[in-house]
């Protein structure tokens, strides 16, 4: 139950009722925080933690776009992080990180100070109901009428708690219309991301994702890339036009819980085979590597010692 995990709040462990902010924190009325979802993994030499050395590096990378000071360094940060599992007895689920101005603020302008630390370890299964995560086998998506924001209206990089209203009212608009996700197209029309997700498509054998430079640079898409073309997959980052992805062999999405899952479903139609064949290798990949299985993936998981 949440109600049993310890929280870390800035060096201290802290219950989960504890765990709380001031209503006109800058963070909440300007949505100023910013956090990174970090899996966590059973293996047989106990639980592991996927990439964070990448996700700390997010961390304050998002920071430093933004002009915020950090109240820890990126070692501390990895031992917090490592530490707050320990203490909630975790084998596998998420962790999220955020940093935040927690300063009664009325100005748009943030505190001068530096930002405060949670972070928050679960277990879906346990803790969640199983609900939303880990629970489902595939989605259906479509293209969703609103568009990626613009990295040339807010550093788009940045894993900012303001940025992620986009991703929200693609999301409501695609379960308005019945859907599980919607894909969102940059301002030029071409295919960007989901509300939290990369997409990824396979035609005639390739692997296309979308380009950097309009979409987050999501650890999880890099990963895909990279462990696809370790198996001798060609893949390709390319600006497409969603007639592309409409069409596509393939389709899954991936995020930070949810490694790879499979779409069944592009607008009004239906895909043959879900998972198709080259997804059912990479997702069997993936739960190799989660597993600490194969020993080509070693240095992407961090004991939790």
């Amino acid at each position: 139950m949440l109600q049993d995990r310890l929280v870390y709040l800035n060096g201290d462990f802290v219950e989960w009722d504890r765990a709380t902010v001031h209503i006109m924190s800058h963070s909440l009325a300007r949505g100023s925080a910013i956090f990174e979802v970090i899996s966590l993994h059973k293996t047989e030499g106990g639980p592991v933690v996927f990439r964070l050395d990448e996700h700390i590096h997010r961390l304050f990378r998002s920071a430093q776009l933004l002009s915020m000071e950090l109240p820890l360094s990126k070692e501390a940060t990895h031992e917090a992080v490592l530490a707050t599992v320990k203490r909630n007895r975790l084998e596998q689920g998420m962790i999220k990180v955020v940093c935040y101005y927690h300063e009664v603020a009325f100005d748009i302008s943030p505190p001068k100070t530096p930002l405060r630390m949670c972070i928050v370890a679960l277990d879906p299964a346990q803790d969640l109901s199983g609900i939303g995560l880990f629970s489902v086998k595939s989605w259906s998506a479509c293209i969703s009428p609103w568009k990626k924001l613009h990295p040339e209206m807010v550093p788009i990089e940045a894993k900012v708690a303001a940025n992620y209203l986009n991703g929200m009212m693609a999301r409501l608009d695609a379960k308005r219309r019945g859907f599980d996700m919607g894909i969102l197209l940059d301002a030029e029309g071409f295919v960007a991301e989901g509300s939290v997700e990369s997409v990824f498509w396979l035609s005639g054998g390739v692997l296309t994702s979308p380009a950097l430079g309009t979409i987050l640079q999501g650890i999880t898409r890099k990963s895909v890339l990279e462990a696809a073309k370790r198996i001798g997959l060609k893949t390709a980052e390319e600006r497409r036009p969603p007639g592309d992805l409409i069409k596509a062999d393939e389709i899954f999405i991936s995020c930070s819980p949810e490694k790879i899952l499979p779409i069944h479903k592009i607008e009004d139609r239906a895909l043959k085979e879900v998972p198709g064949p080259i997804t059912a290798k990479l997702q069997a990949l993936f739960e190799k590597i989660c597993s600490g299985s194969d020993p080509r993936f070693t240095e992407w998981l961090f004991p939790v010692k």
